[in-house]
């Protein structure tokens, strides 16, 4: 993503997208990942005795606050990939937010939600006609849409809201009357079963146990089709002609043209398809977290959505990784953040020493000596105290943010036209 927006040509010829760009690593190295991470996470629980770090709860509490940053992720993926910077992901979602608390509360929660993505594709419509019809600059018409979007909720919410029927069954101007609930899921013995392995707090059995049980229980049926989503759109972005056209649009828009390809339509769709996405992600936040509209209840999601998708490289799995990690920040502030985030801050330690024994096998003194440093003084901290500020939990998402995009920097590659102007007919 970029905030540099010229009439400067994109380049002259897209490369590729063959097996060896796609990733740096095979399904083996991943696997391997994963459970070197289980491993490491699983020790630092039975040394801390932090038993939340992987139990049920603090894992379906971090899916829950991962789906709509996930969502709001996958929205601006969907946008960037065709060349459009999407900085507006926030103002749709609150527009996703106002529509379903209003129709929600009305009708039903199933309306509710089509209307959430209804509105979020109306935002996404008004900034593909600002930047792909007018040319407006990318950030700035994101910008514009996160302005208007909130004042016109606000206003809105004063109308709908503050008097009337509204007013009688709990709706003030800031927030809507209570909306009935969508159903969810558990899976049937499976839940108790491994609630049951996870009570006996064995090593890394208890803790696989844990993290399972959160992904098994009490599932809301639009995590379901948010995970639906993620597949699908990895599918017809990465496997279909469609997908293949698109991308295309966000590499080289001046060669998709030459090939036959309506740029100004594909670019179209990835917004509009980036609202209802945005819009899906509000919606979720009203029906399912709140289960009412809620002024500000975003809470700048729309912002670390964007930043999921950056550490995810612009791509879906790259992407929910990162998501899982925001909502699990964001999870600690709700389940003895406390006591849990002072045991990750032996996680850090490991994390940091590898990183500066890694820097310096490299030739790196000064960032492995440095990595080194800041693992000792986290190390100090660690020893010293029994409980991390409730102040610093609360900013752990953010913080968790900057570092995650301070880390990954430097193997992120974006859409290469991503940001430029195009209009028709300029290769000729």
């Amino acid at each position: 993503m970029t905030a540099t927006m010229t009439d400067t040509p994109p380049p002259a010829a897209p490369k590729a997208d063959t097996a060896g760009s796609r990733s740096g690593r095979s399904v083996g190295q991943i696997l391997m990942i994963i459970a070197g991470a289980l491993l490491l996470v699983a020790a630092v629980r039975m040394i801390s005795g932090s038993d939340q770090l992987t139990s049920e709860g603090q894992v379906s509490a971090a899916l829950g606050l991962a789906v709509p940053i996930g969502l709001a992720g996958l929205a601006g993926l969907w946008s960037e990939r065709s060349g459009v910077v999407n900085i507006g992901l926030e103002g749709m979602m609150i527009l996703g937010t106002f529509g379903a608390g209003w129709i929600g509360w009305q009708s039903n929660p199933w309306l509710g939600l089509l209307c959430g993505i209804g509105f979020g594709v109306l935002g996404g419509l008004v900034h593909a006609v600002a930047t792909v019809t007018f040319g407006v600059d990318h950030i700035v018409s994101g910008v514009a849409v996160n302005l208007l979007a909130l004042g016109t909720t606000q206003y809105l919410a004063k109308i709908f809201f503050s008097d009337g029927d509204a007013a009688n069954a709990g709706g003030n101007p800031k927030q809507s009357p209570p909306v009935d609930s969508l159903p969810n899921i558990d899976v049937p013995g499976l839940s108790d079963g491994l609630k049951s392995l996870e009570n006996h707090h064995w090593f890394l059995i208890s803790d696989l146990a844990g993290i399972l049980g959160g992904l098994v229980t009490d599932l809301s049926v639009v995590t379901l089709f948010a995970i639906l989503l993620f597949v699908a759109s990895w599918w017809l972005l990465w496997r279909t002609p469609f997908g293949l056209r698109l991308r295309s649009c966000g590499e080289n828009p001046i060669a998709a043209e030459s090939l036959g390809v309506n740029v100004y339509r594909y670019k179209y769709a990835a917004v509009a398809i980036s609202g209802g996405l945005a819009g899906l992600g509000g919606a979720f936040l009203a029906l399912v977290t709140s289960h009412t509209y809620l002024e500000g209840q975003t809470g700048g999601r729309g912002y670390i959505g964007l930043a999921a998708m950056i550490f995810g490289n612009w791509r879906p799995g790259g992407l929910a990784m990162g998501a899982g990690l925001f909502g699990y920040s964001d999870a600690l502030q709700l389940r003895n953040g406390g006591e849990t985030v002072h045991a990750l801050l032996l996680l850090l330690v490991v994390l940091l020493a590898v990183l500066g024994g890694w820097k310096l096998y490299r030739k790196a003194h000064w960032q492995g000596g440095i990595s080194l440093m800041v693992g000792a003084g986290v190390l100090v901290w660690y020893l010293v105290t029994d409980e991390v500020p409730s102040d610093f939990v609360g900013a752990t998402p953010y913080v968790v943010t900057l570092l995650v995009l301070s880390l990954s920097a430097q193997r992120l590659r974006m859409p290469k036209a991503d940001g430029m102007r195009y209009r028709k007919g300029q290769g000729k």
